[in-house]
């Protein structure tokens, strides 16, 4: 949508295009041209049986730049599009001018050093549940129920008023395609990736980190690394949204989408 310079959105874990939706017109009407894709095993696109990680996701878009965008664009993302955003921006520069991260993850999983014991139990014991071709579809097929996404949401977002049927819907349909638990499996017991405090120090492209306040899944505790960046010499810029969650860009629009674009211009 739109003409301009190019700006490419990349959804995060269980979202698709219409996360966006509150973002696309704003970003167009305001002098860029805009792309957005639902990832490969997310919202329209194929539920591929393999094996998903930060690096397949950031060759994918690379591919997509070359097709259909071929000039510098900046890449802007929400939590594990953030991550990619950044990775693609240290590892392929020359596709980038600047990235914006909304609530970043620090990786497509926890790494296990970030888990105090109890809980690298348990999460080991989930991660075999998810992956075991009986138990993993009990287990997805309750994760995937409209009430558990609308409580999970609730969770993530401060204001419960932006939980809305439309959203639930969005993140529901496509755990219907043929393949969605296989997708879920795999991204679950997924590498990592390459983490934050790896990629910064290599960074030659300007950031923009948002971080909405109140995030109870990447903490705002998670700015201290890009604040370190700053302090040496990077050039970020670093803006907290105070009251809300991990998805301020969906949740608080009409605060967010200004910032990015006075950043842009």
């Amino acid at each position: 949508m739109g003409e301009g310079k190019p700006l490419v959105l990349i959804h995060g874990f269980g979202a698709s295009i219409g996360h966006w939706r509150k973002n696309i017109p704003v970003l167009a009407g305001a002098g860029y041209q805009v792309f957005a894709l639902d990832l490969l095993g997310f919202g329209g696109s194929d539920k591929a049986s393999i094996d998903y990680s930060v690096n397949l996701w950031v060759e994918l878009i690379k591919d997509f730049w070359q097709q259909h965008i071929k000039q510098p664009a900046v890449f802007i993302g929400n939590s594990v599009g953030a991550l990619i955003g950044l990775t693609i921006a240290v590892e392929h520069p020359e596709i980038t001018t600047g990235a914006v991260l909304i609530n970043a993850a620090g990786g497509l999983s926890h790494r296990p050093h970030e888990l105090n014991l109890p809980l690298r139990f348990v999460m080991g014991a989930f991660n075999k549940l998810v992956s075991h071709p009986i138990t993993g579809k009990f287990v997805f097929n309750n994760i995937r129920r409209k009430s558990q996404i609308r409580r999970t949401l609730y969770q993530v977002y401060r204001d419960r008023q932006a939980v809305t049927d439309e959203l639930v819907d969005m993140l529901y349909q496509p755990s219907c395609d043929e393949g969605a638990q296989q997708v879920f499996a795999s991204i679950l017991t997924a590498p990592p990736g390459i983490s934050p405090e790896e990629l910064l120090p290599k960074i030659e492209r300007p950031l923009l980190v948002i971080w909405g306040a109140d995030d109870p899944w990447t903490p705002i505790t998670g700015a201290k690394l890009y604040e370190n960046a700053q302090a040496n010499g990077k050039e970020i810029k670093i803006i907290p949204i105070p009251g809300a969650g991990h998805c301020p860009h969906d949740e608080v629009p009409d605060l967010v989408n200004p910032q990015i674009i006075e950043w842009l211009n």
